[in-house]
């Protein structure tokens, strides 16, 4: 049974940062590319990290210079270092895992989320 478990989400103040972490079961994690997608109320779910399984990044034009995604293939963990976040980034933000390298590629599976509040 694959389980994608995230943690790290919160409130925070503008200008502060937040590492998101998802731990990845029941998958061969180190084949697998991993993404992080955020959702606001009443907006599309959209991709903004990625990372494929050599390694390759991508991000939305939105966080780029301010977010960091990695993978550690040994802990089975993929993070999102967030930092100078901006009331704009309030979402809540999810795991994913894919096949293959291209960032728009469907997604597997899906962790729950975790809400992550940018205000003062």
């Amino acid at each position: 049974q694959v389980q994608l478990v995230e943690s790290g989400g919160g409130l925070v103040q503008p200008g502060g940062s937040l590492n998101l972490s998802c731990v990845a079961s029941g998958v061969i994690f180190s084949t697998m590319a991993w993404g992080w997608h955020r959702q606001a109320p009443g907006k599309e779910r959209v991709l903004v990290a990625h990372i494929t399984p050599g390694g390759m990044l991508t991000y939305a034009d939105s966080v780029k210079g301010r977010f960091t995604i990695s993978r550690d293939n040994f802990k089975n963990t993929v993070y999102l270092q967030m930092n100078n976040l901006k009331p704009e980034d309030t979402s809540t933000y999810y795991c994913a895992a894919a096949w293959g390298t291209t960032p728009s590629n469907p997604v597997q599976h899906w962790g729950r989320g975790t809400l992550v509040t940018v205000s003062s």
